[in-house]
């Protein structure tokens, strides 16, 4: 993977005891190919700086691990929850991956001292659980499907996600302010762009939400999906008060 790299960058991207440490805590296991996970905890605005012209960044194992994730939550919950209808699979689906839920998880499991970046991660919290998706699709890409999700499963899931929890928390703004739209017999609209932001030195999306001409919610975030969510929930908080 790393072969194009020049010796000088290949040294920099060479994983110390620290990283090999931190790493077995969370697998459980120390995998051959560690320069696989160290990629995923590089964060696109720390590339250009520590590979010179070499764009390597987690973005990639990122997309696949989201892919995988989805799946393997999906199937969870299919079999926790037998008797349960399509409605409260998604949702529940939903409140686990969902970006502040996946943040939370990679901080408990020790992500954010792992994750190289030139930004404050406090002030784009996105990149942990950004971090997280990166290192489920670095352990498919490892493990293959069944080993991953297995792994997932009783490392993750199992020990950081409270269903319980979650089935009494809130995490679809996006619905329950359409609801509140249809009962006051008030039309919601979303408008969302994409803008280019000097501090992740890349794309974020930007949604507004109007209802009646008014914008009354703005949020932002690293997909389109995130960003309404986080106008629906201010839009709320302005609504209720």
């Amino acid at each position: 993977m790393f072969k194009f790299l020049a010796r000088s960058d290949k040294y920099l991207f060479t994983p110390d005891k620290s990283f090999k440490k931190s790493l077995k805590n969370i697998l459980g296991f120390l995998p051959h190919d560690i320069r696989l996970y160290q990629l995923a905890f590089v964060h696109k605005s720390a590339s250009g700086i520590i590979f010179k012209n070499h764009q390597i960044n987690n973005e990639r194992l990122e997309y696949l691990g989201d892919a995988i994730l989805d799946a393997i939550v999906a199937e969870y919950l299919y079999k926790k929850f037998p008797e349960k209808d399509e409605g409260f699979l998604t949702r529940m689906r939903s409140k686990i991956v969902n970006r502040d839920n996946l943040n939370a998880i990679a901080i408990k499991l020790g992500l954010s001292d792992m994750i190289v970046s030139k930004m404050s991660n406090d002030n784009h919290r996105s990149i942990y659980g950004d971090a997280l998706e990166a290192l489920v699709g670095a352990l498919y890409i490892d493990l293959g499907f069944n080993n991953a999700k297995r792994l997932i499963l009783e490392r993750i899931i199992q020990h950081h996600v409270s269903l319980i929890k979650l089935q009494e928390t809130e995490t679809d703004f996006k619905s329950r302010i359409i609801e509140w739209g249809q009962k006051n017999k008030k039309t919601v609209n979303f408008t969302s762009y994409e803008e280019y932001d000097d501090v992740t030195n890349g794309n974020v999306f930007i949604s507004h939400l109007i209802v009646v001409d008014e914008i009354i919610g703005r949020g932002i975030g690293t997909s389109k999906k995130d960003a309404e969510q986080n106008a629906a929930r201010q839009a709320l908080k302005f609504i209720e008060g």
